[in-house]
């Protein structure tokens, strides 16, 4: 059995209602079981304000499951009279805090195969004290790894990002051709391991309009990213671009290639989510540990309206099973 376990998020945004629909509405994949790292009572509370069904139970790791039950385990004591949707403060920033920090503890001590994240606050993240930009970095800091990457996974594009959480107007000055080869090679590693794909075809966007067009636009392509590429290709990877970016994903949307390497955050994943809103799969490569999450916010406008989709959580769930077997199986290989 594959234990997944699904971090509840912020309590105030939309994670309590897209578990509870996904354990209403979905049949889980054989061999996959979902159990959840957050606060019962605000799950109940979300039940009875949204007429959702859904029996939680507390759960201990490496104990069995009662069928037909939400198991929870228990990590916050979050007073839910006080609690309003869509209105985050300190308390809900430090127990979605303590949702992740578990989920990588269980993970690491082997109780989950992976983990499945609903979306946090960043804002709420810091107020309570946690200084990271956002989950990846801070899953990062706990696993104590220093090479990452985001990886926004759909059925028709998968793309990575060299810059992440960064202004534009830093992109250009925190490129280098050490920063793109590594891209290039993580997203190799993460495509043949956690993918299962034998000899990946990977495109590397570039970053001026027309990839630059002969340093007309800007030379980084020629200066930073094409060397890069060429290291890449000098040890056999099937890596090839710099492309301009306003053709390379409909390229890799029609099944050129298998992801696509992105200069910046909003190069990627505005053409990611135009595809993939509703199913898109954030996922962390780089980690010891599995670990996926939702590819939208907490959408606080809609908290408490009964209006959220389940859909990426349930693909996230789903795709962080297969990354653990497929881990198991070409590590293995390996």
């Amino acid at each position: 059995m594959t234990i997944i376990g699904i971090t509840m998020g912020c309590p105030a945004g939309i994670g309590p209602e897209i578990i509870l629909r996904y354990f209403a509405e979905e049949r889980h994949s054989p061999g996959i079981q979902p159990v959840v790292l957050g606060d019962t009572k605000v799950l109940e509370k979300c039940s009875t304000d949204l007429q959702l069904p859904g029996r939680c139970v507390p759960w201990l790791p490496g104990t069995p499951i009662p069928a037909g039950t939400i198991p929870v385990v228990q990590l916050s004591q979050l007073k839910v009279e006080n609690l309003a949707w869509g209105q985050p403060n300190r308390a809900t920033g430090t127990a979605m805090a303590h949702y992740i920090e578990a989920g990588v503890k269980l993970a690491q001590q082997g109780y989950l195969q992976g983990i499945a994240t609903c979306p946090i606050s960043k804002k709420s993240l810091n107020e309570a004290g946690y200084r990271f930009p956002g989950h990846t970095e801070m899953l990062a800091s706990l696993t104590k790894t220093t090479t990452f990457a985001m990886m926004m996974a759909g059925s028709k594009l998968r793309v990575t990002l060299v810059t992440i959480h960064c202004p534009l107007s830093a992109v250009a000055s925190s490129l280098s051709i050490d920063a793109v080869n590594s891209m290039i090679r993580t997203t190799h590693q993460a495509l043949k391991i956690d993918f299962g794909i034998n000899a990946p075809r990977i495109a590397v966007a570039g970053l001026n309009p027309h990839g630059g067009e002969k340093q007309l636009f800007g030379s980084e392509e020629e200066q930073i990213i094409a060397p890069a590429i060429a290291r890449a290709q000098a040890d056999n990877l099937k890596v090839s671009g710099p492309y301009p970016p306003d053709t390379v994903f409909y390229r890799a949307a029609s099944g050129a290639f298998d992801a696509v390497v992105c200069m910046y955050h909003d190069q990627g994943l505005i053409p990611f989510k135009l595809l993939h809103f509703d199913d898109g799969v954030n996922i962390t490569l780089g980690l010891p540990i599995v670990r996926t999450s939702v590819d939208h916010g907490t959408a606080y406008d809609i908290a408490g309206k009964g209006l959220a989709s389940h859909k990426s959580l349930r693909e996230a769930v789903e795709m962080s099973a297969a990354i653990s077997r497929n881990r198991i199986i070409n590590n293995r290989l390996g």
